[in-house]
């Protein structure tokens, strides 16, 4: 970044980002706070996230912190991990879900308060309005509600925010796996998203 002091980046502390997660699902916008000023370039490194059955591709060295919470009934152990570089904030988030013929009504539940709690709009696309598109990465469940989205919303704080986000699931033998993986930027990082979610892989 031109006439920008290279500084280490500011981390927020896991936990406090998990602070804003309605009941339904997370929304790591706490974590928006780290967004301003100067960072460092993009330096993507793969990163095997434990027990989620996930690697995926980021650009900083992400914090790790696991909580309980209640998704439309289903109590699980959320695990989330986030970090923040280039002026935006990456987090992938996991959970071990209810059995199959719940798992999408649960994804839509956890979509629904992620762009509730940044009050999102969708961004149109080119030529039309478009809300939200499928997501499926190599050995994820085909549901219709995996899916990837961009949306417009404003922080707690109440700053511009443009969030490029994705939901999907997995079955491993009987036990199902909930997933939702994002980048929050203060503008649309398209290019920056696409290499995001190319790099989750399901182990």
């Amino acid at each position: 970044m031109r006439g920008c002091v290279r500084t280490p980046p500011r981390r927020v502390p896991i936990i406090a980002c998990m602070k804003v997660h309605s009941a339904a699902g997370p929304a790591a916008l706490a974590c928006l706070v780290a967004l301003s000023g100067c960072s460092p370039a993009l330096n993507w490194r793969t990163v095997t996230l434990e027990d989620a059955g996930l690697v995926a591709l980021l650009p900083c060295k992400p914090d790790h912190a696991v909580r309980p919470v209640d998704l439309g009934g289903h109590k699980a152990d959320l695990s989330l991990w986030g970090c923040d570089a280039d002026g935006a904030t990456f987090a992938v988030s996991h959970l071990r879900g209810p059995g199959p013929a719940e798992a999408d009504a649960a994804l839509v539940r956890w979509r629904g308060a992620v762009l509730s709690r940044m009050q999102a709009q969708p961004v149109p696309a080119a030529d039309a309005a478009t809300a939200a598109e499928a997501f499926a990465p190599p050995k994820a469940l085909a549901l219709p509600s995996a899916v990837r989205v961009t949306a417009q919303g404003r922080t707690p704080g109440g700053t511009p925010i443009t969030a490029h986000a994705a939901w999907f699931g997995r079955l491993q033998g009987s036990e199902m796996h909930l997933y939702h993986a994002v980048v929050y930027a203060p503008a649309a990082r398209p290019a920056v998203a696409d290499t995001f979610f190319a790099g989750l892989a399901l182990q």
